[in-house]
């Protein structure tokens, strides 16, 4: 707080270096001194405007974007108090209007400094402005009023993400030697439907880093993104069988998200992936179905139907699947085939099941697509995370329901830090730590 206070009076000075030169009677050759030492201060205080320790490279980032929009709201407001003032009680008196107009000039380019470095230091490296903040700032920053809201907004966005980073890196930090997470079989993350395991694009969000840094070792399924159960659920066991026979590990923990969860219980049931499975964990797998999909897919025309398939499969097969079916992918999710699937895939003794269910409140105030695909799923399969129900999901000995605080829920995508998104009373990493942190206690 010192330090702030402290940029903000020396950058107040530093932008009106002409004023105060004159004022005092400065001979040329030291006002042109005063403007260089001027200019030098804005680069130093542009650079480096706070202290910020202990903190990775992003997180001093988005704290100095904070910083530098704070600095440029204060000195804003105090350097046009000032302009007005000198122009109504020093003009022409004390000062003639070049004098001013020059002094304006000097301000408003250094204020633009500051803002855009404050804005593109959070562009570049906040997770929490997400696409609709940095649209409606690029937007609409020149409206009156507006820009005054986004610009808060910006700030309080940048505070709490910093805040709350820095929190999460203090615990992990502190509990980082008793390695809570280091079970005794490794971690197997397996993803659900239309999406894969890249190397630029991860799937899981920080959870994985999450889980390493508290002891963790983790291999991805690497399944292909649309196909049947009974094809995916193939690749899965060939892809375990690998990892047990690399690394010696006899068994694995396998956490699975969507239909990755069917995938994994047809694998370990009916391809005899029981041998190496310890447990699995479901998060919002959809083991009853979903009734929204069986009436998708009903009421839709077939000619309609093959066209997105058409579409899909040929945009997946780009992206890696080797045989991509959108339609058979679509209808193993529905109720009536899960209904078949439950009978004819009964969970293995010795393996241990559990799962995770959550649903969204109220769909305003989550993200884009799944706050919309809850008003629709919600008629058909009741309370939902934007794709599967509650009632869907539950499996297992366990069932953990997340039920944070609040009107915000948790979507589908919210269980795999889809957004990368802080949400209020709710962190997904540390759910996902304290789930390996239970399986480790029970031996696994």
């Amino acid at each position: 707080m010192i330090r702030r206070i402290v940029n903000t009076l020396l950058l107040i000075l530093a932008m009106n270096w002409l004023l105060l030169a004159l004022y005092v009677g400065l001979e040329p050759v030291f006002i042109v001194l005063a403007a260089f030492a001027a200019i030098l201060l804005q680069i130093i205080i542009n650079a480096a405007p706070c202290r910020v320790a202990n903190s990775a490279h992003r997180l001093r980032s988005v704290r100095r974007g904070y910083e530098l929009l704070l600095l440029f709201s204060a000195s804003f407001l105090v350097n046009a108090a000032v302009n007005i003032f000198v122009g109504v009680a020093l003009v022409p008196g004390v000062f003639k209007w070049w004098v001013l107009v020059i002094n304006i000039a000097v301000c408003l380019i250094f204020e633009l400094a500051l803002l855009l470095n404050g804005l593109f230091r959070a562009f570049l490296t906040s997770l929490q402005l997400g696409i609709k903040w940095r649209v409606l700032v690029f937007f609409f920053w020149w409206m009156p009023g507006v820009n005054v809201f986004l610009l808060s907004k910006v700030c309080r966005l940048l505070r709490d993400e910093y805040e709350f980073e820095t929190m999460r890196n203090e615990l992990d930090h502190r509990r980082g030697d008793s390695e809570i997470c280091r079970t005794q079989y490794p971690l197997v993350l397996v993803h659900g439907v239309f999406f894969r395991d890249f190397r630029y694009f991860n799937y899981w969000g920080r959870i994985p880093k999450a889980l390493m840094r508290n002891g963790a070792v983790i291999h991805l399924g690497r399944q292909q993104s649309a196909a049947s159960v009974k094809d995916t659920a193939g690749e899965l066991a060939a892809r375990i069988e690998e990892i047990v026979r690399e690394t010696g590990c006899e068994k694995v923990n396998i956490i699975a998200h969507s239909k990755g969860g069917l995938d994994v219980r047809y694998a370990v049931s009916r391809l005899g992936l029981d041998r190496y499975t310890a447990s699995v964990t479901t998060i919002n797998t959809p083991h009853r179905g979903c009734h929204f999909a069986d009436t998708l897919l009903e009421k839709t025309p077939e000619k309609v139907k093959n066209t997105i398939a058409r579409r899909y499969n040929a945009a997946l097969k780009k992206l890696g699947d080797t045989n991509p079916d959108f339609i058979t992918a679509v209808t193993d999710l529905t109720a009536s085939s899960c209904r078949r699937f439950n009978e004819e895939t009964p969970d293995k003794d010795g393996v241990y099941y559990q799962s995770v269910a959550s649903k969204m409140i109220k769909w305003t105030n989550g993200k884009f697509p799944m706050n919309l695909s809850h008003i629709l799923v919600r008629p058909f399969d009741g309370e939902n995370d934007g794709l599967v129900s509650v009632e869907s999901a539950k499996w297992g000995s366990r069932c953990i329901i997340l039920t944070p605080d609040g009107q915000r829920g948790i979507s589908h995508g919210d269980v795999i830090d889809l957004n990368r998104e802080n949400i209020d009373g709710f962190d997904v990493r540390e759910l996902y730590v304290d789930i390996v942190k239970g399986l480790k206690a029970m031996g696994f």
